[in-house]
């Protein structure tokens, strides 16, 4: 795995399956009473974020805390950077306070690329969302939701969700997603979410569809690794998962749709829908959600949505990344035992 993640395009298949894995093992930390490790002590990760993203802090922090690692949640408001202080003497201060890891969520698409080349950290970069360009650990939780669902993870044991009785097509044995049929909904052009998952599930083997109304899907997505629908219901009988965009209206500076209820009418998903999907198919949504616009409560709600499950999977992916990129390398990493001394629980 490279030192820095920035972009889900820069993920081979062998390394996104290895921090798919490796999140497989690290989630059984969950399950302890002392769900942490000692394996990032004495590193530190800093969060800086120029954006406000609770959901995603909070998952970054829980994570490298699991580690041991000590955090610093840098926020641009009411720090220099509100009075002017550039990227670079940001960068350069997080150096001098030795931050081995600098996640970074920016406003401008290419900030965290442009800290990783820059030579003004020393530490691994990790993209945890930049402008409208990729969020690289949400694809990567978002495929290792999909693999426990459609392709069983590597202990091949789907999980099923309550009220899902269709048998899952394949074994249910597979590493990857090959062959699974993946549809994205709404919002494309501001999501970087969608740009990130088209990237990594194509990778591990998917067929992605974007769906979204001719305004809402970005110029140039002709050269993405993708089909693109301006209809939903086609195809809804064919997918084995159905991935809801929030949408972006602090992005939106047109009218990009007629009215929300036209939106919710044409692109939403309601339960009338949900019955249309294949009897194995689930329903993720990064979150937020509009409920009643993109998705409905009676959806949101239902067995079949995995957008709480998501939240948790977040902590393990983006540990199995801490971990890959400051404590280790090679196959995916076997979870020490349970701490059994005074000293140990205390760390």
């Amino acid at each position: 795995m490279q030192r820095h993640l920035t972009s889900a395009a820069d993920l081979s298949r062998d390394d996104a399956l290895m921090i798919l894995d490796t999140a497989e093992e690290l989630a059984r930390v969950a399950d302890r009473p002392i769900k942490k490790l000692p394996t990032l002590r004495g590193r530190t990760v800093v969060n800086l974020f120029f954006e406000d993203s609770t959901r995603t802090r909070i998952s970054f922090e829980a994570a490298a805390k699991r580690l041991s690692a000590d955090v610093i949640n840098f926020s641009a408001k009411g720090s220099s950077v509100s009075k002017g202080e550039s990227l670079k003497d940001t960068a350069l201060t997080l150096e001098a306070m030795g931050a081995d890891a600098v996640v970074i969520r920016h406003h401008d698409s290419g900030a965290p690329h442009r800290l990783a080349t820059s030579g003004w950290i020393g530490g691994s970069v990790v993209n945890a969302g930049d402008g409208t360009h990729e969020h690289p650990t949400q694809a990567l939780l978002d495929a290792f939701t999909l693999r426990r669902h459609l392709a069983g993870g590597p202990g091949g044991s789907p999980v099923r969700q309550a009220g899902v009785t269709d048998p899952l097509p394949g074994d249910g044995t597979g590493r990857d997603l090959a062959g699974r049929r993946i549809t994205i909904v709404g919002d494309v052009l501001h999501s970087r979410v969608a740009r990130s998952n088209v990237h990594l599930l194509t990778t591990l083997g998917a067929e992605v569809t974007l769906v979204a109304p001719p305004t809402l899907v970005p110029v140039g997505v002709e050269r993405w690794p993708c089909e693109v629908s301006y209809a939903l219901d086609p195809v809804l009988p064919e997918s084995d998962a159905v991935m809801m965009l929030r949408v972006q209206r602090e992005r939106m500076n047109a009218a990009f749709f007629p009215t929300e209820r036209e939106y919710a009418r044409r692109y939403g998903l309601g339960g009338d829908r949900m019955a249309r999907m294949p009897g194995h198919a689930v329903v993720l949504h990064p979150g937020p959600m509009n409920r009643g616009m993109e998705i409905t409560a009676e959806v949101a709600d239902s067995g079949r949505c995995t957008a709480v499950e998501q939240v948790a999977n977040g902590v393990s992916i983006r540990m199995a990344v801490l971990y890959l990129l400051l404590g280790g390398a090679g196959p995916a990493v076997t979870a020490p035992a349970a701490p059994t001394t005074r000293t140990e629980e205390n760390a």
